[in-house]
């Protein structure tokens, strides 16, 4: 619900305004909050610029690459539908690379990001695992280390792309 307006229509300011002009302070000194009637615009900025300053170099060169294979999907399945697909079997293998690439790097994502704890923001979205602790963030020597699982992300690079070439003929 909007905010009750101030009877006061008095030349004075009223307690409202300083209020306001309290509340602006507080909220810039501290991290940006938005506001419940915030423009769609005003949201995008504020998850663009919390994906910046948050997120770690490595993982936003994961996202950049997640976007250029759905890029390289989106291109193939294009040119398919304009020009035809006269070679179906090197149309079906390259958007399979494209799609089959995509997930894997999904899932090299999701093994190298860290989890926030259970208080942080988006810990809802984890589930909690048994053995894991009430925090829910994860430690290098509960899971998988960085450096298998990008071994197993170039594992399983090479056997997609095995199939994919073998699938062209």
């Amino acid at each position: 619900m909007a905010p009750k307006r101030a009877a006061n229509t008095s030349s004075a300011p009223s307690p409202s305004t300083s209020a306001f002009s309290s509340t602006t302070t507080t909220l810039s000194s501290g991290p940006k909050t938005l506001s419940a009637n915030s423009s769609v615009s005003d949201i995008a900025v504020h998850v663009w610029q919390q994906y910046l300053t948050t997120t770690p170099q490595r993982t936003m060169l994961l996202d950049a690459f997640m976007a250029f294979l759905v890029l390289v999907g989106g291109v193939q399945f294009a040119y398919c539908v304009l020009a035809g697909n006269y070679p179906f079997n090197a149309f079906l293998s390259g958007f399979c690379a494209a799609v089959g690439q995509f997930v894997l790097t999904a899932s090299l994502r999701m093994q190298t990001s860290s989890v926030e704890g259970a208080s942080g923001k988006g810990a809802s979205s984890v589930p909690a695992k048994a053995g894991k602790g009430v925090t829910g963030r994860r430690k290098d020597t509960d899971g998988v280390s960085h450096e298998r699982a990008f071994a197993d992300f170039v594992f399983g690079s090479l056997i997609l792309h095995f199939f994919c070439i073998n699938f062209i003929n």
